[in-house]
Order: structure tokens, then C-alpha cells, then sequence
């Protein structure tokens, strides 16, 4: 295969904030969410995304004129928002936000541990022939990004990697959980893991995770994808989770 071919299988679409002007807030009712869904949805995304800042003030009649809905639907949102911890609803003050704190983050990678590994045991139970396929690929296409030293690659096989594992567990609401997970920290994850160290190793514990997958040995998966959360999450306390929490704190 050809560096040319393996560069383009590679570059997977890159997730860039949405624009308002593309997000169609009004779509049909067939769309999947509600319309409060949809608001909710666009605004925690860009919560997450940094667009908002912690303790910058939501309104909701701007946001409203943004996305092109009544004050009904984001205020909606805004009580869902909050109820996540995403937003503190202060009574006759506003909506603030709170965003994750640094305790939030490793809660997150503890939980997700036991959830990451729970999902490989299933994974190995519930796998199609196609889902190993894709995983195989795409632990060699990591390992050829890994050698020239392309990090966004990386880092987008690196989401497809648990995004297969995730589909293959063969459940909707585990899926659903994980994914959540995965958004929160995604920010954090972006502003931390700066080391170009930390992307091949990863893949070396997703091939270990395949191996055992692969074996059907769904005891091994279990823990190797437990342990996989664990060393991601010292990771980035490594390369400055810390330091950014507090930049955040003196902004």
C-alpha cells in the first residue's frame, strides 16, 4: 500500500466547532432530537469546545437570535445544562458557565476505566467480522501516522479506535454513556496531550486490546482497555492538567 493511499484512508474528517450558520437548528421533526435537544446539544458542544468561557455569562436572548429559535427552547436547555453541571442558573442574576473542573476530569477517567473495560468484554463477545476488519486497519494506519510523525491523524484514529470498540459492544446505552464521556474531556484532552510520546503508545495498547479481542479472551480485553483509561488520564496529569486548570482559574 502507498504512502499516498495510506494518507488518504487516514485523514478521517476533522471534528471543527460548527459554525452556527451551518447548523440548522430548525430542521424538520425528523431529526433525531427535539428541538430543546438540538439547542442543548449545539450550546454544550460549545461549552465543551471553548467557545464559552468559565463564568462567562449565557443569554438567552442572543443565543436565541443565534440559532434562530424563541427564549422557550434555550431555556430548556439551560435547565438540562444545568442539571449536567455545566451551567449554574443563578435566580434573577443569569446563567453562568461552569464547565469540568479538575476533579471532574479524573472522575470522568475513573468511571470510564470500569465503562472502557466493561465495553471491551462485550466487544469481544458481540464483534462482527467487518468491526475486527476496521480495528485492524485501524491500528496499522496509526502505527504508519505513528512513524511520520503525524499527530492529527493520530489522534483522529485514536477517537475511530474506541468509536469501533464503542459499536461493537452491541449496546446502545453503554454506547450512548461512553460517548458522553468522551466529548467532556475532549477539550482538556486536546490542550494536554501535546507529547508526541504518549500517540504511539496508546496505539500499542489498542493492538494489545485487539490482540485479546481477536482471542476472545474477554477477561484480558477487560482489563487492558480498564488499564488503557488509567495510563491516559496519568498522561495528561503528566503534560500539564494541573497547569491548565489553574491558568483557567487566574483568567
Amino acid at each position: 500500500m502507498s504512502e499516498q493511499s495510506l494518507r488518504r484512508k487516514g485523514n478521517h474528517p476533522v471534528n471543527k466547532e460548527t459554525k452556527v450558520a451551518d447548523y440548522d437548528v430548525k430542521q424538520e421533526v425528523t431529526d433525531k432530537f427535539s428541538l430543546r435537544g438540538r439547542v442543548f446539544h449545539k450550546l454544550r458542544e460549545d461549552i465543551l469546545s471553548g467557545k464559552y468561557e468559565e463564568h462567562e455569562e449565557l443569554k438567552e436572548v442572543a443565543i436565541g437570535e443565534e440559532l434562530g429559535v424563541s427564549r422557550t427552547p434555550v431555556r430548556e436547555a439551560f435547565r438540562q445544562l444545568e442539571l449536567e453541571g455545566l451551567i449554574q442558573i443563578i435566580p434573577n442574576k443569569g446563567a453562568y458557565v461552569t464547565g469540568i473542573t479538575e476533579k471532574d476530569v479524573r472522575d470522568i477517567y475513573m468511571i470510564r476505566s470500569l465503562l472502557e473495560g466493561l465495553c471491551a468484554r462485550w466487544a469481544t463477545e458481540h464483534i462482527t467480522k467487518e468491526q475486527l476488519e476496521e480495528m485492524e486497519e485501524n491500528v496499522y494506519l496509526a502505527k504508519f501516522h505513528a512513524q511520520k510523525g503525524h499527530l492529527e491523524q493520530l489522534a483522529e484514529l485514536d477517537n475511530r479506535f474506541h468509536d469501533i470498540m464503542y459499536e461493537a459492544c452491541s449496546s446502545k446505552l453503554l454506547e450512548h454513556q461512553l460517548r458522553d464521556f468522551h466529548q467532556y474531556v475532549l477539550r482538556v484532552r486536546r490542550k494536554t496531550l501535546s507529547s508526541a510520546n504518549r500517540g504511539p503508545k496508546s496505539n500499542e495498547e489498542h493492538e494489545q486490546i485487539l490482540e485479546a479481542v481477536k482471542s476472545g479472551d474477554a477477561d484480558l480485553a477487560e482489563k487492558l482497555a480498564n488499564q488503557h483509561m488509567i495510563n491516559a488520564y496519568e498522561n495528561m496529569v503528566q503534560s500539564g492538567l494541573h497547569e491548565l486548570f489553574q491558568k483557567d482559574k487566574q483568567k
